[in-house]
């Protein structure tokens, strides 16, 4: 049976090479924090379940340590001219797009087929599992079609992610955050404060509190799944589902929703809001999250009367 473990290795060892390749760039001056950053990284992948949770604690706060000293940078150069650019687009036309669209596409069908498979993967994690199959696939039709290097993939890779730094990594150390939150109690001591402020017997008060609250939450921590927990223990549970005998699929998915709106308007949500703006070359680094205000301020509206709607 294919598990979870399948795409840790997977991952761990795109990692590693990415470090091995980095440490061996002499025109990066900052190949030896880009190579310890990844590597680390990699180690966690690869051994974090003999690790145990202090040796992955240290292995954190070594992350944390090399991007503080700011060890992490691009070499200079490596980008494709313009001219070749357009040269290839126009050769290759829309192939491009559909190796992209591969990757999606398999997710998506792997998480509806290997239900009827069953024994093949590991159920819960059909989709993830799938996620990592499609990328596989895809860059084996990207290969087999452009006939690029061999080793160009992960080249072109590397750059990317020493381009990206830290900020590659923020949704998994935010979404640990707030599994750290939740199992701290903090859920508990905001449901208290939300409590009081919510009119006794008020559904749409609460609807409202936890719409706006995952919203809120995840601008503070960049990450929907950083917020979700602590809402879900705060509002979620205890009112909206227990008290109210709200569907609890509803509010789970469009609650997610709702804290997605947050993650349009928050800086901390670095690697979707400041990264384009940096990769982009935006006048201002802020230029992505003015641009999606508008539209996260009605969507996060129109969730929370969805939530009540459909909930109850």
């Amino acid at each position: 049976m294919i598990t979870l473990d399948f795409v840790y290795i997977l991952a761990g060892i795109t990692f590693a090479l990415f470090a091995l390749l980095g440490l061996y760039d002499r025109t990066n001056r900052k190949r030896f924090g880009n190579a310890a950053f990844w590597g680390l990284l990699a180690a966690s992948m690869l051994l974090g379940d003999y690790l145990g949770d202090f040796g992955n604690g240290l292995l954190v706060l070594a992350l944390v340590a090399i991007a503080g000293a700011g060890q992490i940078g691009r070499a200079p150069g490596g980008e494709v001219p313009p001219e070749i650019q357009a040269e290839r687009a126009a050769r290759y036309g829309n192939f491009l797009l559909l190796v992209a669209l591969i990757i999606p596409v398999v997710a998506l069908a792997g998480t509806f087929l290997f239900k009827w498979v069953p024994n093949l993967v590991e159920q819960k994690q059909a989709t993830l599992i799938s996620l990592a199959l499609g990328v596989l696939i895809a860059l084996a039709v990207g290969m087999a079609r452009l006939r690029p290097a061999p080793i160009l993939p992960l080249q072109q890779g590397g750059r990317l992610l020493d381009s990206v730094g830290w900020a590659a990594i923020l949704p998994q150390m935010l979404a640990s955050l707030g599994a750290v939150f939740a199992l701290a109690g903090v859920g508990e001591v905001v449901g208290g404060l939300i409590g009081a402020a919510i009119p006794e017997g008020s559904l749409f008060g609460a609807v409202l509190a936890f719409g706006l609250g995952m919203a809120l939450f995840t601008m503070v921590m960049g990450n929907a799944f950083a917020a979700f927990p602590v809402m879900m223990a705060a509002v979620g549970l205890p009112l909206l589902i227990k008290h109210y005998d709200g569907d609890p699929a509803v509010v789970a998915a469009i609650g997610m929703l709702a804290g997605f709106c947050g993650t349009l308007m928050t800086p901390m949500a670095a690697n979707f809001n400041l990264v384009p703006a940096a990769l982009l070359e935006l006048k201002s680094p802020y230029g992505v999250i003015r641009a999606q205000v508008g539209t996260a301020l009605p969507l996060l509206a129109v969730n929370i009367l969805f939530i009540y709607i459909f909930a109850f």
